[in-house]
């Protein structure tokens, strides 16, 4: 039998390479300065507070600019600010934009325009709810100057730096007056690059142009701080399910990158003298299931205990990874190599899982056969094997679960749905996010236990909440690490997820394409990357 691994191997990819999507071979009659990279996941949302998925994460790093930005040391620095002041008590924060701000409509950045941003974005980011419930005012000084008055300290440079969960970015005042559930769609930022609506083709590709009116700062640029001087005319991003489709057009010279090329095809990419295989995200991938905490059988905790322990996240990782060099277990809800990682409340784990105590939890719950509806993206090869693993699991113990299959785009669109299975609600569906991500507890939407203000699947608990709350008022990285054990306590008892393990995806790239920014998160600056 021939694998897939011969199949490129004898020299078929190039032909292979013809079923590439015309909307992408066009390009390659384009000037040197395009540069084409494949993802699995459509752009389907162009807001970065409507969806926190990272596709339009990367669509807002691209158009819009932050206030500050973490360098590659992990630390804010001014982005957008020019210069700002602290009070001596620390509660009134000045911040004066700095010159050569433009909006892609050829109008200016102003004050208005960041105070309204951070309200809407305080509408959905954990750490925006955090600092609009601690603010009594923002005030805007002229055009190019706002203060922030707060009733009780919080870490504002820090929450507005973070790239955790939803990164802050700022719109025009006229966009960030919309409220956070309807989407924004103008695309008209002041970034580094420009979206260029006449090449949009939705489901397929999307393109963005350098910004040649963009004002870089002055200093170097480092991760998503600095100056950020666009070294290429154009980046076209195109959507490729097919993962042997994606590695053919990459080995064919049809494309520059491809974002998650398959683990089995690692070795054959490796040995292809024009590409480069490399770690983009150094901090790899941690997997998890969200739960609906709101409808049944997951609004009872024992019901989410009993995930806890069905779990064989070996098992689960090698449906999704299949090769073990690339793949680990997890226990700590901060992650596997964050500052804050560590083993409290870890005792449910147990290699291989527990399938009888999982049994018995469900009784314990009351589970009276309710239909478990499990969100499955068929046009994602890891996350559909996940679904499908899981389902069988549930059912194997007497749980009655239904897969429902969809693209991408319709879980997003119906993980959103707070209503009953019966209604078009659902009751899991699965998660990968930046080991990096679980380090940022005030960031991150993946820890927020606030009911209806935390992210889509909507735990609430406020013993928890009592705590998190505290990290902001915390100084060292040690009195950090006492609460987060205490938080950790909490977050395993009432379950406010369930993990299935974590990984490493490494990128491959055409050695013509250099200067990609490595970030310890699944997120792609554009704007450094340079092609021969």
């Amino acid at each position: 039998m021939t694998s897939r691994r011969d199949f490129f191997k004898f020299g078929l990819a190039a032909s292979a390479a013809a079923a590439i999507p015309s909307s992408l071979r066009a390009q390659t009659a384009s000037p040197a300065g395009t540069v084409r990279i494949v993802t699995s996941v459509p752009l389907s949302a162009y807001d970065p507070v409507f969806s926190s998925s990272d596709i339009t994460q990367d669509h807002g790093f691209a158009i819009y600019d932050q206030l500050f930005g973490i360098d590659s040391k992990l630390r804010p620095q001014p982005q957008m600010i020019n210069r700002w002041e602290v009070s001596q008590d620390r509660m009134t924060y000045t911040f004066e934009l700095r010159d050569g701000l433009g909006w892609h409509d050829g109008t200016a950045v102003t004050a208005a325009d960041c105070i309204a941003s951070i309200r809407r974005w305080g509408q959905v980011a954990a750490g925006g709810i955090l600092i609009m419930a601690r603010t009594k005012d923002m005030v805007r000084k002229d055009d190019k100057t706002f203060s922030i008055i707060l009733k009780e300290r919080a870490p504002l440079i820090d929450l507005f730096a973070s790239p955790a969960g939803y990164p802050l970015f700022i719109m025009r005042e006229k966009d960030a007056s919309r409220p956070a559930t309807e989407q924004v769609t103008a695309n008209i930022g002041s970034g580094p690059f420009r979206f260029n609506e006449a090449l949009a083709r939705p489901g397929s590709s999307f393109t963005y142009d350098r910004n040649k009116d963009y004002v870089p700062r002055n200093e170097p640029a480092d991760l998503f701080a600095g100056g950020k001087i666009v070294k290429v005319e154009r980046v076209v991003w195109a959507t490729v399910a097919d993962p042997q489709t994606a590695v053919s057009a990459l080995q064919a010279g049809e494309v520059d990158l491809v974002q998650g090329p398959p683990i089995d095809l690692l070795p054959v990419l490796e040995a292809d003298p024009k590409i480069e295989v490399q770690m983009l995200n150094t901090a790899g991938y941690d997997w998890y299931l969200r739960l609906n905490h709101l409808q049944k059988p997951f609004n009872n905790v024992k019901a989410r205990q009993a995930l806890l322990h069905l779990i064989d996240q070996e098992a689960f990782m090698r449906a999704a990874v299949g090769d073990p060099r690339y793949f680990g277990t997890l226990t700590s809800m901060f992650g596997s190599g964050t500052l804050y990682s560590n083993d409290e409340n870890t005792g449910w784990y147990r290699k291989g899982g527990n399938p009888e105590k999982a049994k018995e939890l469900f009784k314990e719950a009351g589970y009276a056969g309710e239909k478990v509806v499990i969100l499955q993206p068929t046009n994602l090869r890891e996350y559909s094997n996940i679904a499908q693993l899981l389902a069988q699991s549930l059912q194997k113990i007497g749980i009655n679960a239904e897969l429902a299959p969809s693209d991408y785009a319709g879980v997003v669109k119906r993980r959103a749905n707070k209503g009953p299975v019966s209604d078009g609600g659902w009751s899991v569906f699965i998660v990968f996010q930046s080991d990096f991500n679980f380090g940022e507890p005030l960031a991150t939407p993946d820890l927020s236990a606030e009911g209806d203000k935390a992210w889509v699947g909507w735990p609430h608990n406020e013993e928890y909440e009592a705590l998190r709350a505290q990290w902001a008022d915390l100084e060292t990285v040690q009195q950090r690490q006492e609460l987060a054990r205490q938080m950790q306590k909490i977050w395993w008892d009432f379950v406010g997820f369930v993990f299935l393990g974590r990984s490493i995806q490494p990128a491959a790239r055409r050695k013509s394409l250099t200067k990609l920014a490595q970030t310890p998160m699944n997120y792609l600056p554009m704007w450094s990357m340079q092609k021969a």
